[in-house]
């Protein structure tokens, strides 16, 4: 690990223009790129205390050993030039959103003599025109073979063409009219160049005019009772309306755009693109990429179009670009589009009507792109093992920790403070395992006293029953069960399985830093427990802290270890927001109905098992509310009051979607 202050440049050495910047390795590699509008402003930023950086960055300028910067004169060059240089070093800091397949083209040779349609993949190639990219092959090429028919031009390779001008004959498409052949005369250059560019037409959105010329050929031809060509034409228009419902329209105005979309989380950033042009989507593409830059929103999708249009130019780049929100300079990036297209090309974020119901449907694609990537992550056996054989190295554990239990606190102001447990085995959620707490002894908010509770009971509890079973920790057990890799097992007599709290884990997890760390260590200690691992994983820098360390584990962001880590502290904190909002919900409907008289606690309890939440006994009607046992109209009436007067005067309770947490206003 370098030391920043080795390589730091003078403050004074480093220009105050715009420019390009590389961080290079020990062994010369760019392992970062960037561009800034002040490149002293900038890079001072990264010669910071490393306390005070993100640990991603923090990662970063450690592994760096030296740093150069180049000039430009624009902060459109500086964007050109950042490009360029991630093209070609393909630094490992910066995001890459990469595919996990090529995407295809539809293309049209329009360089050569009698242009050819074909699919194809991979770079493009000058004076071909081209059309997508498409999700699938196949789809394109369905398309094409409706088309051909109204359209007969070349779609034959090189060698099959010039062996057909040899022989005089067409191939099988001259002979079924998907090919106006060409090859031996049928058609001259010239006319073969106008079906070429009439397809490009239909392709590119310009649809009605074929249609409507179509349409009138096969009345002119019904109308001269030349019924053969009607019906060809009849044939004719059916495949251009099959070709048509094919892609959907989502705008009534033939807009040309690409609507984007992020999902993102701490590890991973999703992203779905859908290419409308003519109104119409062409194609769809999407990307799960690993967050290995200190980047916020803003800043991925600065990334994603610098990665998706810089090298482009005239029809690739639409005249409208839809993101979730708009980099930092966004003027620069709309200024190189621009120049790019040849014609004005707009950033924008979406405020309403049909340009933004589509973003809100790609952003669902993107959730669930991310989704079910983490979904197939999870359920990969070799990628759950490389987690656990990860965390026990990073760790320096005995053994991989094959059950992890995992522990948050959660609270409202101090208020009904509850915590949750939740259980991995083999590195997949045991949800039968899970438990909850409510906090007795801690009054107030303090996490770390009711962390030290919540270890303390569940330990305790694992202790009593052993003692209880004649066992001691760590020893085995009287007519129990050993398991290889849990430690020994307390059987229940009756059920034959085993007992609450039986397992002993392989490691815990709290949700936090080294304080919440250092309560649930003291609470084992306490107990003389001395052989369960304990760590926390702290939100802010996802930092592993192992407790009386001063310094944090540092785990790769690509790391399976870090990731099933992370899933497992979410999944407690989840579990524990759950148990405190129905808590709260029990609590207050205990509270409204404390005043109201003749209720005693045996018909409060039946209303609330009844209703189970505020929210439905406030919709109750007297009549509904009579119908609890016990319950009569008087008492009914009574409670409708009492819930009327706690609405007027109670207090707007919301969830703060950043957090989680349960907030008042």
């Amino acid at each position: 690990m370098a030391d920043p202050s080795t390589y730091r440049p003078e403050p004074g050495t480093i220009p105050t223009q715009p420019g390009v910047y590389r961080f290079r390795d020990p062994h010369g590699r760019v392992i970062y790129v960037g561009k800034a509008k002040n490149l002293r402003a900038r890079l001072s930023s990264y010669f910071q205390d490393l306390a005070g950086l993100h640990q991603r960055t923090a990662t970063m300028v450690t592994t760096a050993a030296s740093v150069e910067w180049t000039v430009v004169e624009t902060e459109v060059a500086a964007l050109q030039l950042e490009y360029s240089w991630i093209k070609e070093y393909d630094p490992r800091f910066n995001v890459k959103y990469r595919d996990d397949k090529s995407y295809p083209w539809l293309a049209v040779t329009l360089n050569e003599e009698f242009p050819r349609v074909m699919v194809g993949r991979g770079a493009k190639k000058k004076g071909v025109k081209y059309f997508g990219p498409y999700s699938h092959a196949w789809a394109i090429r369905d398309t094409v073979d409706l088309l051909l028919r109204v359209f007969p031009m070349r779609s034959c390779s090189n060698g099959v063409f010039k062996r057909s001008q040899q022989i005089g004959r067409p191939c099988l498409l001259g002979y079924i009219d998907k090919c106006a052949a060409p090859c031996v005369g049928k058609v001259d250059a010239e006319e073969h160049r106008e079906i070429a560019e009439d397809f490009c037409d239909f392709i590119g959105g310009r649809t009605d005019a074929f249609v409507r010329r179509v349409e009138r050929e096969m009345y002119a031809a019904s109308q001269a009772q030349d019924y053969e060509k009607a019906a060809r034409l009849r044939d004719d228009l059916g495949a251009l309306n099959k070709a048509l419902e094919r892609q959907a329209v989502v705008f009534g105005d033939g807009t040309d755009a690409d609507v984007i979309a992020l999902v993102e989380d701490p590890l991973e950033v999703a992203v779905q693109i859908f290419h409308v042009r003519a109104g119409r989507i062409r194609g769809q593409r999407g990307w799960v990429a690993d967050r290995v830059a200190d980047l916020d929103t803003a800043g991925l999708v600065g990334e994603f179009l610098l990665q998706l249009y810089a090298g482009e130019d005239g029809d690739a780049i639409p005249k409208e670009i839809l993101v979730p929100v708009l980099p930092e300079d966004v003027q620069t990036f709309e200024q190189l589009l621009t120049e790019a297209r040849g014609s004005k090309v707009r950033v924008r974020i979406p405020q309403r009507g049909d340009k933004r119901t589509l973003q809100e449907t790609v952003a669902a694609n993107a959730a669930q792109s991310l989704a079910l990537h983490k979904t197939k992550r999870a359920s990969d056996l070799t990628a759950r093992n490389q987690a656990l054989e990860e965390i026990q190295k990073a760790l320096d554990l005995p053994a991989a920790p094959l059950r992890i239990e995992c522990y948050d606190v959660s609270n409202l102001q101090g208020t009904e403070v509850v915590a949750s447990m939740v259980v991995f085995e083999d590195g997949l959620a045991r949800k039968s395992e899970y438990r909850r707490f409510v906090i007795r002894t801690v009054d107030g908010q303090n996490d770390v006293a009711s962390m030290h509770e919540v270890i303390t009971r569940r330990f305790k509890r694992l202790l009593d029953e052993r003692i209880e079973h004649g066992a001691v920790p760590g020893g085995d057990l009287a007519g129990g069960e050993v398991d290889p890799h849990e430690g020994p097992l307390l059987i229940d007599p009756d059920t034959g399985k085993a007992r609450k709290f039986a397992y002993v884990p392989g490691l815990v997890v709290v949700d936090g830093g080294p304080p919440q760390v250092a309560a649930a260590q003291r609470a084992l200690d306490e107990l003389g427990i001395d052989d369960i691992p304990v760590c926390g994983l702290a939100k802010r820098l996802e930092e592993v802290w192992l407790p009386g360390d001063p310094d944090p584990v540092i785990m790769a962001r690509s790391s399976e270890g870090l990731y099933l880590l992370q899933r497992i502290r979410d999944e407690a904190h989840r579990f524990a927001i759950n148990h405190h909002r129905s808590r709260r919900s029990k609590t207050m409907v205990e509270s409204v109905l404390d005043d109201v008289p003749g209720l005693g606690e045996v018909r409060r309890k039946s209303l609330i098992k009844y209703f189970g939440s505020m929210k439905k006994l406030r919709a109750a009607s007297a009549a509904e509310i009579a119908e609890v046992p016990g319950i009569g109209p008087a008492t009914a009436d009574a409670i409708l009051n009492a819930v009327a007067q706690q609405g007027a005067a109670r207090k707007t309770v919301s969830v703060n979607t950043a957090t989680g947490e349960i907030e008042e206003g």
